[in-house]
């Protein structure tokens, strides 16, 4: 009986927990959202989460194929929107934020260029992210320090 009692304690102390962080993830990166008709918040992300959403997709599956070995591929033609892509809030797109723009696509061509590289090239375009997002939106970091391949 006490052992059901301590977990029961341990999961709602869990569960606690990653409402708060899910919380705090929330605060730290302002979103467009909608109020619909019964006065619920709808959450829209702009052009720009969503392509960075990909992005981190696309580079779990890079950084997979990387470990393993296998073939690279080609560069994704659709990281370079990052150069376009309407943001949440448009005063973000500044000069510090073109220039880890492109110190990402740099680094993410470089592993398709020297694939004998790609580990260090890969953390290079992860380390990108990560200086831009300390700057910028500091929520997606814990997210991307899990693309490092170590």
């Amino acid at each position: 009986m006490h052992r059901i009692l301590f977990l029961f304690v341990i999961l709602l102390f869990v569960s606690c927990q990653s409402k708060e962080n899910k919380a705090a993830d929330k605060e730290a990166c302002p979103a467009d959202s909608k109020t619909n008709d019964d006065g619920f918040k709808m959450y829209q992300m702009s052009e720009m989460a969503v392509l960075m959403e990909q992005m981190y997709v696309d580079n779990q599956r890079l950084k997979d194929r990387i470990i393993k070995g296998d073939t690279i591929g080609k560069f994704p033609q659709h990281f370079e929107r990052i150069h376009q892509a309407i943001m949440t809030d448009g005063k973000d797109r500044d000069a510090f934020f073109e220039d880890q723009a492109q110190k990402f696509i740099i680094a993410q061509e470089q592993i398709y260029k020297d694939p004998k590289n790609a580990k260090a090239h890969f953390n290079k375009g992860v380390d990108a992210c990560i200086q831009c997002h300390q700057q910028k939106c500091g929520g997606p970091i814990p997210k991307i320090k899990k693309l490092y391949i170590k």
